[in-house]
């Protein structure tokens, strides 16, 4: 083989490494921002409360982790909400009986004796999330289960199609469905509801 002839295969394997790298990337979007990027000023705006931390298991929600829209950080559920009584509200940003029950659940929040209550937002994206919990004055604990389909929070509690939903984590850790009523409609509801399930 002559050194011409190899200098040639050379460029050739190279001009084929080049092509295949090059390739998959034509025609393709620039990649999506990175999760949490460019949310800074929307969560200064929110001005949510931090997400719980706690120690023990919730087993129905064991190993469930998301992230706490006020600051980035990765939540584990099972832990977070485990030896207090918690009211979980699973809701997104195109719900508009969620937008007329936020407010309600941040009113029974601050009343003396309420349990606490989670926000876990779902299929929307965060900063949108961020942006209309600042809209609404409501400052409530808040994780992002995703802007999917499905995300970890859904499946583990097997959330309804329709939102919103809730759920009350009771002190010793079982998870129960809020059915009746499914949508609350005064802050006085909420508080008779969570007694009756506790």
């Amino acid at each position: 083989m002559t050194t011409a002839t190899k200098w040639a295969l050379a460029v050739g394997v190279l001009a084929l490494a080049v092509l295949v790298a090059v390739l998959p990337n034509i025609g393709n979007d620039p990649a999506p921002p990175q999760a949490g990027e460019d949310l800074g000023p929307a969560r200064t705006a929110a001005a949510l409360q931090p997400c719980p931390r706690g120690s023990g298991t919730v087993e129905q929600l064991a190993g469930v982790e998301v992230s706490c829209l006020g600051d980035g950080s990765r939540v584990d559920l099972g832990s977070a909400l485990a030896g207090e009584t918690t009211l979980v509200n699973v809701w997104a940003t195109w719900c508009q009986p969620c937008r007329e029950e936020l407010p309600l659940l941040q009113s029974y929040a601050g009343q003396p004796g309420a349990a606490r209550v989670l926000a876990v937002q779902v299929q929307s994206d965060a900063k949108d999330g961020l942006e209309l919990l600042a809209e609404l004055g409501v400052h409530l604990p808040s994780v992002h289960d995703g802007d999917g389909a499905t995300g970890p929070v859904r499946e583990a509690l097997r959330v309804p199609r329709a939102l919103p939903a809730s759920y009350l984590v009771t002190e010793d850790g079982q998870v129960r469905f809020v059915d009746d009523p499914r949508l609350f409609t005064s802050v006085t509801q909420i508080g008779e509801t969570v007694e009756a399930l506790r």
